[in-house]
């Protein structure tokens, strides 16, 4: 009980870093959650074989909310064109609900090293595009689209709500950031709704899962993370307005990186 009770506390700070992030990044969160339950899960004695698939989990029912407050502010700061978001949404979400079966047939080393290659890549393309100032045309909505599909399943596998892949993707096509991050906010709700839903679903026929779980979903750290992430969610996107652009896109790449690197050499 006491251990467990630590893991709340831990999990209420966690919030308050991952509503901030949400805010200003438009990431939700997941990149900061998943591995820190990594961490925390096995101090309760969760089996290692599924502490992988509850983390991603627990990290998409906690981006619902933390999303959704991000999401809400950036839409009273109208940073989201809702002409680019509305045909990204439902793709997204789709694309989400695939990747949560398709986490449940991988092993959780299988499911790490993509989460950390994948990151990696993600803020190599991000630091390397920092210096371009290209302006180039949107694709047609449907490339839109399968973009969306695609980021959905990669965002589910990982337990992110999208950000991390559609602001360097929306950004390669010269979008303001703080429209980018907009867009990828209100879209990482759906990714969040979907996924969970899938991750519930397959974990309905586990028979190992630790008390107080909703599939996959480990509902004591969902609730310490929720608790105080909605609350620091409209702080982060509170300095969006302030920061410079290419302010922002080095404090996303550098932090995608420090990530990657904590889950390789883990």
């Amino acid at each position: 009980m006491t251990l467990l009770f630590i893991v709340f506390l831990s999990c209420i700070a966690l919030g308050s870093l991952v509503g901030f992030l949400a805010g200003l990044l438009g990431i939700g969160g997941g990149l900061i959650i998943v591995p820190a339950l990594v961490y925390l899960l096995p101090l309760l004695g969760i089996n290692g074989d599924i502490v992988m698939p509850i983390a991603l989990a627990t990290s998409l029912g906690a981006i619902v909310i933390t999303s959704s407050s991000a999401a809400l502010a950036h839409h009273h700061n109208k940073n989201i064109d809702w002409s680019l978001a509305k045909p990204l949404m439902l793709v997204v979400g789709i694309g989400a609900l695939l990747g949560a079966f398709i986490a449940d047939n991988l092993s959780t080393q299988t499911l790490t090293n993509f989460f950390a290659f994948m990151v990696l890549m993600l803020a190599l393309y991000m630091l390397l595009s920092i210096s371009s100032t290209k302006e180039r045309e949107l694709p047609s909505t449907l490339l839109l689209q399968l973009i969306g599909g695609i980021t959905g399943i990669i965002a589910s596998l990982m337990g992110i709500a999208g950000g991390a892949i559609l602001v360097p993707t929306l950004t390669y096509f010269g979008l303001s950031m703080r429209k980018v991050i907009g867009i990828a906010t209100v879209c990482g709700v759906m990714v969040a709704l979907f996924g969970s839903l899938g991750y519930i679903i397959t974990g309905l026929s586990q028979a190992n899962l630790p008390l107080w779980s909703l599939g996959y979903i480990y509902l004591p750290a969902l609730m310490g993370i929720v608790i105080s992430s909605a609350l620091f969610a409209p702080l982060g996107v509170k300095y969006v307005t302030k920061l410079p652009i290419k302010a922002l896109k080095k404090f996303f790449a550098v932090f995608l990186i420090l990530v990657a690197i904590k889950m390789l050499s883990s």
